[in-house]
């Protein structure tokens, strides 16, 4: 591994005030160069150079985390966000990025970070809490993901969804409850939609 500034090595100089000073041609240069940097596939170099500019890639460079991994968490420090709440291994890019969604949106995501919601149910939960619906009537990973979707949906309408809001219950067959309890449309007059100038031809 390449030994430069003070005797740091690569991995280490990222970290400093002395890396961060350097110009995006030189930050790249001295990576690039490096022993390093090679340890990283095409897909996360591409990354870690993108971030060069405006965030510190020494919280993502890692091994560890894969390309899709490393893009969430620069997303998530471009806009100032607390990374270190999805930032880990252990999470993969679609839960990181449900993650990241809900802390742009201002949501609690303490809700759903959980490892027994997948990243669908994940999702699911933080649109009800966007959409401010109760969600404690669907936040169960009994409840799969489209399941979930259902529930959301019909309370978004306002309908009773304790009528099909249970876990024994398809998604399919969720759908054909919630479809018939829709109050039926409401039928506008066709002269309430025409263009004015042709009212005449109605009269």
């Amino acid at each position: 591994m390449n030994k430069i500034h003070n005797n740091l090595n690569v991995e280490n100089l990222i970290r400093t005030e002395y890396f961060k000073d350097l110009d995006s041609k030189q930050k790249e240069e001295l990576l690039t160069n490096s022993q390093w940097f090679k340890q990283f596939d095409e897909d996360q170099q591409y990354e870690i150079i993108k971030g060069l500019d405006n965030v510190d890639i020494s919280i993502y460079a890692k091994k560890e985390f894969d390309d899709q991994q490393m893009l969430e968490i620069r997303k998530g420090l471009e806009k100032n966000l607390d990374i270190s709440i999805y930032a880990k291994p252990e999470n993969c890019e679609y839960k990181m990025e449900q993650i990241r969604l809900g802390l742009e949106q201002g949501v609690d995501v303490s809700v759903y970070i959980d490892p027994k919601f997948d990243y669908l149910q994940m999702k699911e939960i933080r649109k009800g809490l966007k959409n401010n619906v109760d969600i404690s009537i669907y936040a169960d990973p009994v409840f799969t993901g489209e399941q979930m979707e259902q529930i959301r949906w019909g309370l978004e309408r306002k309908i009773d969804v304790s009528k099909y809001a249970k876990p024994e219950y398809t998604c399919e067959q969720m759908v054909e409850i919630r479809v018939s309890l829709l109050p039926p449309p409401v039928e506008v007059p066709i002269q309430a939609i025409i263009n004015p100038i042709d009212k005449e031809l109605f009269e």
